[in-house]
């Protein structure tokens, strides 16, 4: 773990690139402050930490509905619009379960305890150890009925081992990490939150957070929820464009970076400009395997998101509820996702493939109509569109079905991440173990990115498949795994860790180096796996839903309140974010009359 830099009154600047003294000058003046903030949060008892996130909670609660109503108003999602709900869940619920969950780990900790005390562990394919991570609390239970999460470890890592190891830079908290660059997402306005988050508790380094200019409209409301991490030194927020982060990359007050953006991105961070007049020097030191960036670097990228659909005998309902589930993971925050699912492989053998198609494309005209606001999506549109000239448009036409026959190029929609309402269907052959098998492959070896992988699949069918299917998803290799439960369930849940499969290189980032999340500061993990229900309440009750699973694919949810054709998503959202506020049990059953409905 990197020492902080001797403190200064301005730490020397970076030599590129250039900027004016009015911009630079208060950049220096943020990390010298910084510097010092590196030391003080050294001399923090576990206790006191866990106060202050104590302090953050209690000023996020008090900003979340302003939070919501500035991210819905700047993604043109106006009042009463039904899918306000998605920026009270992406941004101050997932704030607040995060604080939770880091506060429990410290309290933990405090007492001399693993932060896994108390978590059941067990083994999964491949000599590997997980944990059950969620649910840890009734409450998590109950507002999410039937979803699970775990942690799976490296190879080889012994139970032992992964609870000893629990706590990361909170085992060692008098070593001051110094200060880390967080270059904020613009696309989900919890994210750059939780990156300085866990900068902070993963690796005791306090951070400068450039927002990204989709996100300066929240600047004020993320000053007002961090304001106790701003008082003391911990955070320093800034606005700016590629320029300001590139010259606070280089600082050399600077010793860690984080993105959470794109590969190309990245790849301009650490190696320089891919074009113009320096991409010959880029590329000469690529080739040398000479980094432009002399300093760590850290970083969550998208890709390509598969949907893997498990042929099996569908009700109509079922069918109807899956396509909509495949919708969602679509349309979600209009595409503008990294782990929006992006390619259905879809068995050209199984009989129900068309009725299946059919109700996905019902599914997409039915979501309700919303701007496609993410910077250069109208170029991405026109890029699919020129890609596919035959894919169809749905809804209010800015959503696109591209279906790839058995056979032909899905070259494009498999290495192009969209970043826009643009889904693909491939063919793939097979039914049953062979199907499953084969999509993984594909998925493996064709698909851009390890972020996540979504897996549909009926319980009958995933009985008959019994072990052949967990070595499966053992053999996918991506940072989610999510089983009837869309990726974005992964990266809501705090005890789980968030990143793209291990392996990724500076020269080969694929999806990303690293993780953040990981809310129990787990080491030496390898993925996280999620499940859920294949059918909604009450079909979920009836003995052919449970079939041969033991009650896996039970929940008493009648459909999630994320799905973009809820009826009463906005309301069940913002009820669940004002629960995790303030308790109140009786304004919840309110909430959960409103679930009922969707």
């Amino acid at each position: 773990m990197p020492k902080a830099a001797p403190a200064t009154a301005a730490p020397a600047r970076a030599k590129a690139p250039a900027l004016p003294e009015e911009v630079s000058g208060p950049l220096d003046i943020a990390i010298a402050d910084l510097d010092v903030g590196a030391r003080t949060w050294s001399h923090l008892t576990l206790d006191q930490r866990a106060r202050l996130l104590d302090r953050i909670r209690a000023s996020v609660a008090a900003v979340a509905e302003e939070w919501a109503d500035v991210a819905s108003t700047s993604k043109g999602i106006e009042p009463g619009h039904p899918l306000r709900g998605e920026e009270w869940l992406s941004g101050p619920y997932a704030t607040l379960v995060a604080l939770d969950s880091y506060r429990s780990t410290l309290a933990a900790l405090a007492k001399g305890e693993s932060p896994l005390k108390g978590v059941k562990t067990d083994a999964a394919p491949g000599d590997r150890v997980r944990a059950h991570v969620f649910p840890l609390t009734p409450v998590d239970g109950m507002l999410l009925s039937g979803y699970t999460g775990e942690v799976w470890f490296e190879p080889g890592v012994t139970d032992a081992e992964a609870r000893r190891g629990a706590g990361l830079a909170q085992l060692t908290p008098t070593e001051a990490g110094g200060v880390g660059l967080v270059l904020g997402a613009g696309n989900v306005t919890s994210i750059p939150v939780l990156d300085v988050m866990y900068e902070l508790l993963a690796h005791n380094r306090v951070a400068i957070l450039k927002v990204n200019p989709t996100q300066d409209a929240l600047v004020p409301v993320y000053e007002r929820a961090l304001a106790p991490l701003i008082e003391p030194g911990f955070l320093r927020i800034v606005r700016g464009g590629g320029d300001v982060g590139g010259y606070l990359a280089e600082h050399r007050g600077i010793a860690h970076v984080h993105i959470t953006g794109a590969a190309p991105t990245f790849d301009a961070i650490v190696w320089g400009p891919p074009t113009g007049s320096g991409a010959a020097a880029t590329a000469r030191r690529r080739r040398e395997d000479r980094p432009k960036l002399k300093k760590p670097i850290t970083a969550e990228l998208g890709g390509v998101s598969p949907i893997i659909v498990v042929p099996g005998e569908w009700s109509d309902a079922d069918l109807a509820f899956q396509a909509e589930h495949v919708a969602t993971m679509r349309l979600y925050n209009s595409g503008h996702n990294c782990i929006a699912g992006q390619v259905v492989l879809l068995s050209a053998e199984w009989p129900q493939r068309e009725a299946f198609l059919d109700a996905l494309r019902t599914a997409l005209d039915a979501a309700p109509a919303r701007p496609v606001w993410y910077p250069r999506s109208d170029a991405k549109l026109a890029a699919a569109a020129s890609d596919y000239p035959a894919a169809e448009r749905c809804g209010d036409g800015t959503r696109m079905l591209v279906e790839v026959e058995a056979g032909g190029d899905a070259t494009a929609l498999e290495t192009t991440e969209y970043f826009a309402p643009v889904l693909g269907v491939v063919a793939l052959p097979g039914n049953g173990q062979e199907f499953l098998d084969g999509a993984v492959a594909h998925a493996n070896d064709r698909l851009v990115g390890t972020l996540g992988a979504n897996v549909i699949i009926d319980p009958l069918t995933q009985a008959a498949l019994g072990d052949g299917f967990e070595q499966a998803m053992a053999d996918l290799r991506y940072g989610t795994v999510s089983i009837n439960s869309w990726t974005a369930f992964g990266f809501l849940t705090p005890t789980l860790p968030w990143g793209g499969f291990p392996g990724a290189t500076l020269q080969n980032v694929e999806s990303g180096i690293g993780v953040v999340h990981n809310g129990l500061l787990l080491d030496r993990i390898e993925r996280s796996v999620t499940r859920g229900p294949f059918r909604p309440f009450p079909r979920s009750a009836a003995p052919r839903a449970l079939g041969a699973s033991k009650g896996r694919s039970f929940s008493v949810l009648p459909k999630p309140p994320w799905f973009v054709t809820s009826r009463t998503g906005a309301a069940v959202s913002e009820g669940f974010t004002r629960f995790r506020m303030d308790g109140n049990y009786a304004k919840l059953a309110a909430t959960l009359v409103q679930a009922f409905r969707a």
